[in-house]
C-alpha cells in the first residue's frame, strides 16, 4: 500500500526535560522542614552549653569567693549537697559514709574514695587544710557537680 501523498508524518518528539530551578512545592517543603530540624537542634544545642557554662561559672565563683582553704571545702559540700536534691531530695540529709557513697553512685569512676572523700567529709570542721587537698577535690567536685546539675 501507498501512502497518500497529502498525509504528512513526522518524528515523534520528546517533551522538553523539567528544569530543576525553580523547586517544587514538595522540595521547597522537605527543605523547609530540613533547616527547622537544624535550627532547632542547634538551639537545644546552644541552649545546653550555655546552662553548663552558667553552672560552671556559678561553681567557679562560689569558690572565688570563699577566703580560706577551708571555706572552701565548705563551700565545695554545699554545692554538692544542692545539686545532689535535684537526683534525691533527701540527699542534703545525708551523713558520713552514705554521703560518700551517694556521690560515687552512678559514677564511671569514684572520685571520693580515700583522703578525697575525707577531706570532704571533715574539711569544713577542721582548722587549717592543705592547699593542695583542696584543689583536687575542687577539680573532682566540679566534675560531679556538673554531671548532676545537666
Amino acid at each position: 500500500m501507498a501512502a497518500t501523498p497529502d498525509l504528512v508524518l513526522r518524528d515523534v518528539h520528546a517533551a522538553a526535560a523539567t528544569p530543576w530551578w525553580p523547586l517544587a512545592p514538595g522540595w521547597w517543603l522537605l527543605l523547609a522542614l530540613v533547616v527547622a530540624t537544624f535550627a532547632i537542634v542547634f538551639a537545644m544545642w546552644w541552649r545546653k552549653r550555655a546552662r553548663r557554662r552558667a553552672f560552671a561559672r556559678v561553681f567557679d565563683t562560689t569558690l572565688a569567693d570563699a577566703p580560706t582553704p577551708v571555706a572552701r571545702v565548705a563551700a565545695i559540700s554545699e554545692l554538692l549537697r544542692r545539686a545532689a536534691r535535684l537526683r534525691d531530695p533527701d540527699a542534703d540529709r545525708y551523713e558520713g559514709e552514705r554521703w560518700r557513697a551517694h556521690l560515687d553512685a552512678g559514677a564511671k569512676q569514684r572520685l571520693f574514695e580515700g583522703d578525697v572523700g575525707a577531706l570532704l567529709l571533715e574539711g569544713p570542721f577542721r582548722r587549717d587544710v592543705d592547699a593542695t587537698a583542696v584543689d583536687a577535690l575542687q577539680r573532682r567536685a566540679r566534675q560531679r557537680y556538673l554531671e548532676w546539675m545537666r
